[in-house]
């Protein structure tokens, strides 16, 4: 991080140093107390600023991740529903996708990568309903709560599958 601000420090540091010299120190390398402290409190200072952005992106890349989880496990349904002829059911779920079904013959799958179904960026799984409201299937996440509702990063996200 090269900005004025670094430069500020190491030029506070090296006065501080000259001034040492003066005094009859001129052989001792290293940091004073005060200077340390100086140095914490503008770095403590600088992390208050940028704290609050870098946890707002944060919580704003969740909740791409689980949209774009959600369009991925969408994709799947389609091709399950290309190989099987229908959806999975509620009762099945999700794991249908990973796992054979009985009573389809055509099950090509699994339709996702890996050996289980991702849980949302949250930790929580998704929830599977079909058929949905309005569309044949939703797939939903629970958003950071993991409970139906809720506002900001609470918010529920839906498929908007139709």
């Amino acid at each position: 991080m090269k900005n004025g601000n670094t430069t500020m420090i190491f030029d506070a540091i090296k006065v501080a140093r000259s001034s040492r010299g003066r005094r009859g120190n001129a052989g001792q390398d290293g940091f004073t107390l005060v200077e340390m402290l100086v140095v914490i409190t503008i770095i403590g200072m600088i992390m208050a600023l940028v704290g609050p952005r870098v946890l707002n992106y944060l919580t704003e890349s969740r909740v791409k991740a689980a949209k774009i989880q959600i369009q991925s496990l969408s994709s799947a349904l389609d091709l399950f529903y290309l190989d099987a002829g229908r959806f999975p059911s509620t009762s099945e779920g999700l794991a249908a996708l990973v796992r054979p079904v009985s009573g389809i013959a055509a099950w090509n799958g699994p339709y996702v990568k890996g050996a289980t179904v991702p849980n949302d960026p949250w930790g929580n799984p998704y929830v599977y309903k079909q058929p949905g409201e309005q569309a044949p299937y939703e797939i939903r996440s629970l958003g950071s709560d993991g409970q139906e509702g809720g506002t900001g990063t609470a918010t529920d996200l839906a498929s908007t599958q139709n």
